[in-house]
């Protein structure tokens, strides 16, 4: 339900009771002092007290009188409709639940139209019970996987043969992995939700004021796609360290790049980044034989985009574009809008931490709640896009089970390529080998 502008809003008295315990209508108006109107800007309000808040969302005698108690049920049924759909979790405890029900039976009260309301309202509920189940099997499934899986390869103690299998025998196309990888990140984007975004808010109030939060699960939802942009950039680290041959390996790099301009060419700045991140873990950016055979022009156009220069500016640029290109799509091609996951949440983060929930005068700060609903409700949109790309199972097989080298391995695997170049690479390189020597 909008708030209305002060041009349309009647300037009445607040009421006490947005539902009287009868469908008359005639509920009593608070008779006290009004409160101070909030200040607009652009027809939105950057500011006001909560009263003023409130005014403005109760319905009056001016605004819903008795003739218009069905369009005044109506609104209560699309607030309720759109919060039980967008905050599912709000209503996951028992009184919260129970809330809802005895004001839904308070308005199935007032419906003339005998059961017409009652439908909806049953229909409502039913799909917030389910919503509530499907979320928590996801949670039960997640809570047994909640280890970021960084660690999958072994210890290297020789070189892997040269015909173990690699990214590139299972797809040979950047464009088709870049596709692919733009279908998993689709698939776990769907499954975070507003409340997941809200928590970053609600998590840093609780230590602001030092409550401890014990139940902050729906995090989950985040670490996990954390974790997958973890793993990618491993991936990427182990796919380049693994290869035995200089030459092979210089391809390696060069493939990732162009699957990474791939990813950018399709608005999937995570995945983007992921790569790009791998490629700059210190177990490859090492190995300075092989990069001097990549022809790096494509790379460090790349690196650009994502230069962390002036809050990102170039990437924000980029994604800005990308989001304007959506908007105007004719296709679910054009619709794609990935973002750089880590940076969208530390926008939330800093949002939140650096503007006062009030102002000086005492007033709510709508400006900002403003515009964290803005970013949270631009990611809503673009995680609904239906992913284009046909999706081939045997190459996400392998994005998603492939062997992932922790960072130990990576180095010597790394080492192994191309032996240390200086008296710390050496240091690092007889340490790695004692301690294989330990562990056997």
């Amino acid at each position: 339900m909008l708030l209305e502008t002060p041009e349309t809003m009647p300037q009445t008295p607040i009421f006490s009771s947005m539902l009287g315990s009868s469908c008359s209508g005639q509920v009593q108006p608070d008779m006290g002092e009004r409160c101070v109107d909030p200040v607009y800007q652009d027809g939105n309000i950057v500011s006001g007290s909560l009263e003023a808040l409130i005014e403005r969302l109760v319905p009056t005698m001016d605004y819903y009188p008795d003739a218009k108690l069905k369009s005044f049920a109506a609104k209560i049924i699309q607030l309720l409709k759109e919060w039980t759909e967008t905050f599912p979790y709000d209503f996951q405890d028992e009184k919260s639940m129970k809330e809802l029900k005895e004001i839904a039976h308070r308005i199935t009260q007032c419906d003339e139209e005998n059961g017409t309301v009652k439908k909806i309202i049953s229909q409502m509920t039913q799909n917030l019970l389910m919503a509530l189940s499907a979320r928590s099997q996801y949670q039960e499934i997640k809570e047994k996987f909640r280890q970021p899986a960084t660690d999958k390869g072994t210890i290297l103690k020789t070189k892997p043969q040269s015909t173990q299998k690699d990214i590139l025998s299972v797809c040979c196309d950047p464009l088709i992995l870049a596709q692919q990888l733009t279908h998993i990140e689709l698939e776990r984007v769907s499954n975070i939700y507003p409340e997941d975004l809200m928590q970053i808010v609600s998590h840093m109030d609780s230590l602001d004021n030092h409550k401890c939060r014990g139940d902050v699960t729906k995090t989950y939802n985040l670490e996990a796609y954390d974790n997958w942009f973890n793993c990618l950039s491993m991936l990427v680290a182990t796919e380049i360290c693994r290869v035995v041959k200089k030459k092979q390996r210089t391809r390696m790099v060069e493939f990732f790049i162009d699957v990474a301009r791939e990813c950018f060419n399709i608005g999937n700045f995570n995945s983007m980044m992921a790569i790009i991140s791998g490629m700059n873990l210190s177990p490859v950016a090492r190995l300075k034989k092989t990069w001097s055979k990549v022809k790096t022009a494509k790379f460090d156009v790349l690196e650009h985009h994502m230069d962390p220069s002036s809050n990102f500016c170039n990437y924000r640029t980029a994604l800005q574009g990308a989001a304007q290109r959506s908007q105007t799509a004719n296709s679910n091609r054009e619709k794609i809008v990935i973002p750089v996951f880590n940076l969208f949440i530390k926008d939330i983060y800093f949002l939140h931490k650096i503007h006062t929930n009030r102002l000086p005068n005492g007033q709510i700060n709508f400006k900002k709640f403003w515009e964290i609903s803005r970013q949270i409700h631009d990611f809503l949109t673009w995680k609904q896009v239906e992913c284009p790309f046909e999706k081939d199972k045997k190459i996400q097989s392998y994005l998603l089970t492939a062997p992932i080298y922790s960072e130990e391995a990576l180095f010597i695997a790394s080492f192994e390529s191309e032996g240390p170049e200086n008296h710390m690479e050496k240091d690092s390189w007889k340490t790695l080998r004692t301690t294989l020597l330990n562990r056997a």
